[in-house]
């Protein structure tokens, strides 16, 4: 695959998340298989939002795929007092195998893919939620395979930019996306 970083779903092709989708089933059915998939390799998580789930899930899965994950709070790190972003993805370079980071400001992730040599993950924005949305489109299309139409509930705006900005992942589909009244304080541009 062409890309080092998942900042973006719109970055990927429809025949990128296909494969991507197609591996994601093939680690669903034979976990086993995928055991030692990233043993000795190390993922850097920063957290200037703290998340349950995204915590959860990165950890768990680098632990069920045979590598580690270490949890950075914006607090312990020196991007928290102030450390230039390029400076901290070097730094961490240096010592992980990856970086996901969950920031308020998008333009941090896009700063730490661009001066990182490690590949780097957009864990959630301001601005889009791809991990998030990846993974819903990847159970609609499991529950769904047989329809066009991939109905889908956002609790938030970034996640619904995520969807709507991968108009091109799947032509000819129609996507329906529902969110609670009290997030409805967005234009979709």
């Amino acid at each position: 695959m062409r890309h080092k970083d998942f900042i973006e779903v719109t970055d990927y092709t429809a025949s990128e998340i296909a494969a991507i989708f197609k591996l994601a089933k093939e680690v669903k059915q034979k976990p086993a298989k995928f055991r030692e998939a990233l043993k000795g390799k190390t993922l850097a998580m920063i957290f200037e939002k703290s998340s349950t789930r995204t915590r959860v899930s990165f950890e768990v899965g680098m632990f069920q795929l045979g590598g580690h994950a270490l949890f950075l709070s914006s607090r312990d790190i020196q991007l928290g007092r102030g450390e230039p972003i390029a400076d901290t993805a070097k730094v961490l370079s240096r010592y992980v195998d990856g970086i996901m980071a969950r920031t308020f400001a998008h333009k941090t992730v896009t700063d730490l893919a661009e001066n990182a040599t490690v590949p780097v993950i957009n864990g959630l924005t301001d601005l889009t939620h791809p991990c998030q949305s990846m993974t819903d489109l990847f159970t609609a299309s499991e529950k769904l395979s047989h329809s066009p139409r991939a109905p889908l509930s956002a609790r938030r705006p970034f996640a619904v930019t995520s969807y709507t900005r991968r108009r091109r992942v799947a032509p000819g589909a129609q996507l329906l996306v529902s969110s609670p009244a009290s997030s409805r304080r967005w234009s979709a541009g």
